[in-house]
């Protein structure tokens, strides 16, 4: 009876080499085929004999050196060789089957997934820099080097949630949307291994909650801490926000404006349709009337030699990304200011609070107090850049400059009096009609 290999006698046949040119192999009890062949040199590998698929007759086939692998190891690979040679298959040819199939998972990481999806889907949307920044900045960085079939829905949904929690509710909608849209890419194009989308069953309301309605409106107190906030917020976030007070645009098609859109000496800046919103190729480009004061932001910006953007930390080379670190900030100069303000009128401070808000408030914000104001419905919309409805909005190409002109000139003269209140002692004598 041949008795099983143990560790203790290994060592001893390792110490009692065959002579030169010759070698000799000894049996172990417990796996059947498995041997272990003892060099000349003292060195000890393990085998495994077998019929091979291509052979008749019984032939040996390194399973690893000894040291290389542990007995336990060798009896386990030797029983994993001895079932695969019952169903009729080469051991060479399933290890090979297996580095075919590591290889290619290396090779469709995330990062080089995301990195097809970005150059073969985005290009031509109008959101399309902003997604690359989403994924860039959120998705590659949590999982650039690991194969996307190995992305879980577990991992997407704590990816969201912790979006969701920083808190920025908006932004992990936005980020949800785009996992799902590139998982979904990469599942129809049949060449990345992935047959279904670890994303498709993740719901939005579940995650991140019911979506919030749209009705915040700043008030004068806070619209006055915003834009204290802005100005004290260094470039290039500042005057973004700035802008955004301005004009009632759009964050990105604030935060990505470019001087080629610019006609300085007719006053004007025209957004690309490629830049605005709409659907159905609905999108149209957005005449923006350069008023004194939305000139005075533009003129207080640096000047890049080669870059084109306005609003950048690269120089020009790319839009600055405007992320919620920025608005936390942001949130907290306004709540300093809200406070001061507080103590300047002998309140409690410590009892100021300031209401979430988004972004996008603020566009809320200045179509409000446009209404106010008494501008006209038509301007109103045109200065938001909304697309009419029905055969107007297809047949009336009248762009409203003058219109918009007059309108962002009423509203910083209102806002001026909201950021540059008069002195205590001083009474406004109301104007006569």
């Amino acid at each position: 009876m041949t008795r099983s290999l143990t560790d203790r006698k290994l060592q001893s046949l390792g110490k009692s080499p065959p002579p030169a040119g010759k070698t000799r192999d000894v049996d172990d009890g417990e796996v059947p085929g498995l041997k272990v062949r003892i060099m000349p040199s003292g060195e000890l590998s393990f085998v495994l004999v077998g019929r091979f698929p291509g052979s008749s007759n019984p032939t040996r086939r390194s399973l690893g050196g000894y040291g290389e692998l542990t007995l336990e190891e060798a009896r386990q690979k030797a029983r994993h060789w001895r079932d695969l040679l019952k169903r009729g298959i080469d051991p060479r040819e399933e290890i090979e089957r297996q580095k075919l199939a590591q290889q290619r998972k290396q090779e469709n990481s995330f990062a080089a997934v995301a990195e097809d999806f970005i150059k073969f889907k985005l290009p031509g949307e109008r959101k399309g820099a902003e997604v690359e920044r989403d994924i860039r900045r959120e998705f590659i960085q949590l999982w650039g080097g690991r194969p996307i079939t190995n992305i879980e829905t577990i991992d997407i949904r704590n990816a969201i949630k912790a979006v969701k929690d920083r808190p920025a509710p908006a932004q992990a909608r936005n980020l949800l949307t785009t996992a799902k849209r590139l998982f979904a890419w990469a599942r129809d194009q049949h060449c990345y291994g992935i047959a279904v989308s670890p994303a498709e069953t993740l719901k939005p309301t579940a995650i991140i909650g019911e979506k919030a309605s749209g009705d915040r409106i700043l008030t004068d107190d806070e619209l006055f801490a915003l834009w204290r906030a802005a100005t004290r917020t260094p470039y290039p976030h500042g005057p973004v926000y700035q802008l955004l007070i301005l004009t009632g645009l759009r964050l990105n098609e604030a935060a990505d404006a470019a001087w080629s859109e610019f006609d300085l000496p007719n006053q004007i800046w025209t957004i690309p349709a490629s830049r605005m919103k709409g659907k159905n190729s609905r999108a149209r480009a957005h005449v923006v009337p350069l008023t004194p004061d939305i000139r005075m932001i533009f003129d207080g910006l640096p000047r890049f030699k080669a870059g084109k953007y306005l609003f950048s930390t690269t120089f020009g080379a790319s839009p600055v990304w405007m992320t919620s670190k920025v608005k936390d900030r942001i949130d907290k100069r306004m709540l300093q200011t809200l406070q001061a303000v507080a103590v300047s009128l002998g309140d409690d401070p410590t009892k100021v609070e300031l209401a979430p808000w988004t972004n996008h408030d603020i566009r809320r914000t200045v179509r409000s107090r446009l209404s106010r104001l008494k501008i006209t419905e038509e301007a109103r919309e045109a200065v938001l850049a909304h697309v009419r409805p029905g055969i107007k909005g297809t047949y009336d190409l009248h762009d409203y400059l003058d219109e918009k002109r007059e309108a962002l000139t009423l509203w910083a003269g209102r806002l001026r009096d909201i950021i540059e209140p008069p002195p205590p002692n001083v009474v406004a004598i109301p104007a006569r009609g």
